[in-house]
C-alpha cells in the first residue's frame, strides 16, 4: 500500500519528468535559433569568461617563469600599493572626470538624434543622414584624433587659420589642459552619436502608431506628442542603456586618450587605463597592473548593481 510521502514522491518525480520534457521540446523546436546563438556564446566564454581566470595573479607576486600556480602569494599587498600611490586620486580623478562628462553630454545626444530622425518624412533623405552619422563610426581613432590634429592644430589647423582670420587669436586647443577633456567629449560625440541612434530608432519604430492619432484628435502638436508618448514608451531602453553606461564608467578607452595625450596634459590625461599600459606592459609589473584592472572592474560591478537597484525601486524593469 502506498503512503501519502510515496504519492507526493510520486508526483514531484512525474512533475520533473514533465519539466524536463518541455525543456527538450523546447530545445528541438528551436534548435535553429540555438544554433545562431552558439557563436555568440562561443566568443564570450572563450575571450570574457575563461580570461577571468588570470585575475588570481593580482594576488601574486607573478613571475612569467614559475606560471600561475608557482607564483607566490601575497595577498592584498598590490590593491594596498596601489591605494597608496600619490597618483590614485589623480589617476581617479582624470577617469571619472572623463566618463561623467560623456555621461551628461555624450549619453542624451544619440536620443535627441533620434527623436529628430523619427520626425523626418522624407524617406531618402532620412537615409542619406543616417548614413552620414552612421560613417564616423567606422573610423579607427588613429584616424578620429589625426582628423582633430588637422582641425585645431595651433601653427596649421584650420579651425585656428579661421579664427586668425575674422580677427582671433589663435588657440592652443592640442596642448592646454583646459581644453582636454572637452576635446574628448566632443570626439565621442561626434564618431559614436549615429551608432548610438540604431537602438533607440528601432524602440520608437515599436511606438503605436494608434497612440499618436488619438493626441492629434485631442489637439496635441508634435513635441507634446513626443513628451507624452515617445519618451515613456522608450524608457525602459533609456534606463537599461544607461545603467549599462554607468557600469563602464571607469572606462574611458585607452585608444583614444592615449593617441591625445602629451606632457603638457599628462595631468590631466593619465587615467587607469594609461597607467595599467605605462606600469604593465612597458614596466613589467603584471601582478600590480592586473590588480589596477580588477579594482576598475569591481567598481564597475558595484555600479551596476547600484544602479539596477536603484531604477528597480523606482518602478522600472532594469536590467535583470
Amino acid at each position: 500500500m502506498l503512503t501519502q510521502s510515496d504519492l507526493k514522491l510520486n508526483s514531484g518525480s512525474k512533475a520533473k519528468k514533465s519539466r524536463m520534457d518541455t525543456v527538450w521540446k523546447g530545445l528541438a523546436r528551436d534548435k535553429v535559433l540555438y544554433l545562431l546563438m552558439l557563436p555568440g556564446l562561443l566568443f564570450f566564454l572563450i575571450f570574457k569568461y575563461v580570461p577571468m581566470w588570470g585575475v588570481i595573479i593580482s594576488f601574486q607576486d607573478y613571475s612569467p617563469y614559475l606560471g600561475m600556480l608557482g607564483s607566490p602569494w601575497v595577498g592584498f599587498d598590490h590593491f594596498t600599493r596601489f591605494f597608496a600611490n600619490p597618483d590614485f586620486w589623480l589617476l581617479f580623478r582624470n577617469t571619472m572626470m572623463i566618463s561623467l562628462l560623456s555621461l551628461v553630454f555624450f549619453f542624451p545626444v544619440p536620443i535627441v538624434m533620434s527623436l529628430l530622425l523619427s520626425e523626418v518624412k522624407h524617406r531618402v533623405f532620412k537615409r542619406v543622414v543616417q548614413s552620414i552619422v552612421y560613417l564616423p563610426h567606422f573610423l579607427s581613432w588613429v584616424v578620429v584624433v589625426g582628423i582633430t590634429f588637422l582641425l585645431f592644430s595651433q601653427s596649421s589647423g584650420i579651425v585656428n587659420l579661421v579664427l586668425e582670420f575674422i580677427g582671433f587669436s589663435r588657440v592652443d586647443f592640442l596642448s592646454n589642459p583646459n581644453w582636454f577633456w572637452g576635446m574628448l567629449t566632443a570626439q565621442n560625440i561626434w564618431k559614436e552619436t549615429g551608432w548610438g541612434t540604431i537602438i533607440f530608432l528601432a524602440a520608437i519604430a515599436g511606438v503605436d502608431p494608434q497612440l499618436y492619432e488619438a493626441a492629434k484628435i485631442d489637439g496635441a502638436n508634435r513635441l507634446r506628442q513626443t513628451w507624452h508618448i515617445t519618451l515613456p514608451a522608450i524608457r525602459s531602453v533609456i534606463i537599461i542603456l544607461l545603467i549599462l553606461r554607468i557600469g563602464q564608467i571607469m572606462d574611458v578607452g585607452f585608444e583614444q586618450v592615449f593617441l591625445m595625450m602629451n606632457g603638457a596634459v599628462s595631468e590631466v590625461s593619465d587615467v587607469f587605463e594609461t597607467y595599467v599600459y605605462r606600469v604593465g606592459i612597458q614596466g613589467g609589473q603584471l601582478s600590480y597592473s592586473t590588480a589596477v584592472g580588477l579594482f576598475k572592474s569591481f567598481i564597475g560591478l558595484v555600479l551596476v548593481i547600484g544602479a539596477n537597484r536603484l531604477a528597480k525601486r523606482f518602478g522600472e524593469e532594469g536590467v535583470y
